[in-house]
């Protein structure tokens, strides 16, 4: 699998050109690995993207103009060799997928998908950007699913925190066995802006958050230091670590789009938090990944 690499004094970024995938963000200063390794044991990715859908769908498919295309969960792209087409200075680089005769089998739109990593100072930024190459509107859904180290170094998960940027509870959602969100109003208690991350936190799997007007999800130490954020304006997000497996990583996943409710039917343009663009037209979409000293 080939490798690219991104640098500065402060940090170095290794990425995937297998699904464009974050595989490092090595720290130079401190010799931190912040990025999940990518153990089949716990988990095989690291930072997968997810498109073009987030989560799972009703009965395993969408519906397209009557027709039934079955997509398994968060979509292909993760899975795909994308062409890295620019490189800049060692701070900057762009990957870009294209639809071929596969990809019209499972997902019936003309499409390019570019991501575009940048790195500054203890910042890397991943902006994505899709583009409509079809005579026709295309709907789809992306998403982040980065997986950084809880805990960083000694310890235990179970003594770190969550650091949301409100002072109120935080309601979520709980997806069913067949990954369909079907409890909705659950809480967290948010004490000030932290969370204690209870080592049962994730036992019906991804606390999934909508609309909430956070921003910002900090992982901090025992101490309540924050050591890594990951700033979006993106409408939903996931909080994820394996179930039952005491995982030494936790997921923060910016989504634009998630799974089908239990209740939903239609076609894929009826999806909650479906994206839609014309022909000729482009989405684009970024979070941040930054590691705090």
């Amino acid at each position: 699998m080939q490798k690219f690499y991104l640098e500065n004094l402060r940090l170095k970024v290794t990425i995937n050109q297998m699904g464009a995938e974050i595989s490092s963000v090595l720290s130079k200063e401190n010799g931190f690995e912040y990025v999940w390794s990518g153990d089949e044991k716990y988990w095989k990715r690291q930072a997968p993207v997810l498109f073009p859908i987030v989560g799972s769908l009703k009965n395993g498919s969408f519906v397209v103009d009557g027709e039934n295309y079955p997509m398994s969960q968060h979509g292909f792209a993760r899975d795909m060799d994308f062409k890295m087409v620019k490189q800049a200075n060692g701070k900057e680089i762009l990957f870009r997928l294209d639809y071929n005769e596969e990809t019209l089998k499972k997902y019936p739109y003309k499409f390019a998908l570019e991501i575009r990593y940048t790195l500054e100072g203890y910042k890397l930024t991943t902006n994505w950007k899709v583009i409509n190459l079809d005579d026709k509107d295309i709907h789809f859904q992306i998403g982040g699913h980065p997986a950084f180290m809880c805990p960083l170094g000694k310890g235990k998960q179970s003594e770190y925190f969550f650091n949301f940027d409100i002072d109120k509870d935080i309601e979520y959602s709980l997806l069913s066995s067949n990954g369909l969100v079907e409890s909705e109003g659950n809480v967290l208690k948010n004490d000030g802006g932290l969370v204690a991350i209870d080592e049962h936190m994730f036992d019906k799997d991804a606390l999934i958050i909508e609309k909430s007007g956070i921003n910002k999800v900090e992982l901090c130490k025992p101490d309540g230091m924050s050591y890594l954020a990951v700033g979006f304006e993106a409408p939903v997000f996931g909080l994820w670590s394996p179930a039952g497996k005491q995982a030494p990583f936790i997921c923060i996943e910016p989504w634009y789009g998630r799974a089908d409710k239990e209740s939903f039917s239609g076609e894929i343009s009826d999806r909650e938090y479906d994206n839609k663009i014309a022909p000729g037209e482009a989405f684009e979409a970024s979070y941040y990944i930054e590691i705090e000293m």
